[in-house]
């Protein structure tokens, strides 16, 4: 086994792994996880830099794990960054803050090469599976972009579209600098609209009707889990593998988009960073299975945290890093 720390930092968090790992086995066996809602992606769409603010609270937590890391003493720390700092004009800000911090320079990494991380850390438990048809479809709903890639042994093919559940709902429930609670019909229909023109970019390069099993990964679509079965808190061990079907999707995420901050809030399971931002990924999710078809989704906490830990140990066993 490998011991390595993997670093996730998407446009709404930024997570931590430590574990240890056998590439050759597909096992991984976690040591640590975590994560921390930064909003890192707070304005870019609008603004096209990220805010002083974001990188700070980004940059915190950055320190937070730093000592987590240490303490575990991890042979090596692979550090990814997504879509917001894709998108930044003053990545280079944020690039220095994690070196400076970490010890490692952040990889901005590609649409295609997070769908990559998002396959293998998604389904590396799933291969097995009697149960579950393949091809997969491995839907990845983060802040700032949702990643699609189809595949069974490996990946047949992916792409990276702009509706992260942040970026919606910037971009069509703020008015004058605020959440609309709850959102007008008018702006529920905009950015339905805005989905589903992504879904058509999407399914240029991905075929979206060949795969047998949907799975969803990322904070909306474990919350909306959550919701579904009415836990009293967020358990992710009862939220894995779970399955959701596409009606009761429909009907939370009606129920979210119809509700206010306070009634969200209110929600048990409910991550306090996710309240402002969860209908718009439910909306996600829903497009995207009522585009597939696909009855149900079943629900994983494995994602591209662990194909970013997996590729970290392969790495060191490959002896091309440490």
């Amino acid at each position: 086994m490998t011991r390595v720390a993997a670093v996730d930092c998407g446009t709404n968090s930024i997570r931590l792994l430590v574990a240890d790992v056998d590439p050759a086995t597909g096992t991984l066996t976690d040591l640590d996880r975590r994560m921390t809602i930064v909003r890192l992606g707070q304005g870019v769409d609008r603004t096209g830099r990220l805010a002083p603010e974001a990188l700070e609270r980004t940059f915190a937590a950055c320190r937070e794990y730093a000592a987590v890391i240490k303490e575990h003493g991890a042979e090596k720390v692979r550090f990814v960054a997504t879509s917001a700092s894709r998108d930044a004009e003053n990545r280079d800000e944020f690039v220095r803050g994690v070196l400076d911090i970490l010890g490692v320079e952040p990889e901005v990494v590609t649409g295609d090469q997070e769908a990559e991380f998002s396959f293998r850390g998604a389904t590396a438990e799933l291969a097995g599976r009697p149960d579950l048809e393949r091809p997969f479809l491995v839907v990845d709903i983060g802040g700032g972009s949702t990643e699609f890639v189809v595949g069974d042994d490996r990946v047949r093919a992916a792409r990276s579209v702009d509706i992260g559940c942040v970026r919606m709902t910037e971009r069509h429930l703020v008015r004058d600098g605020a959440v609309t609670d709850p959102p007008t019909g008018e702006q529920v229909a905009a950015m339905r609209a805005d989905i589903e023109a992504a879904l058509d970019l999407a399914a240029e390069a991905v075929p979206l009707g060949q795969a047998r099993t949907l799975v969803g990964l990322a904070g909306s679509v474990t919350t909306v889990s959550a919701i579904a079965q009415d836990l009293p808190e967020y358990d992710s061990a009862v939220i894995h593998h779970s399955r959701v079907s596409r009606d009761r999707v429909r009907e939370i995420t009606d129920r979210l988009l119809r509700s206010t901050h306070a009634e969200r809030a209110a929600i048990p399971a409910m991550h306090p960073g996710r309240v402002d931002v969860i209908g718009a990924g439910a909306l996600v999710l829903l497009a995207i299975m009522e585009r597939t078809g696909a009855a149900e989704v079943v629900v994983s906490e494995h994602d591209i945290l662990d194909g970013i830990a997996f590729t970290a140990a392969e790495e060191i066993e490959a002896g091309t890093g440490g």
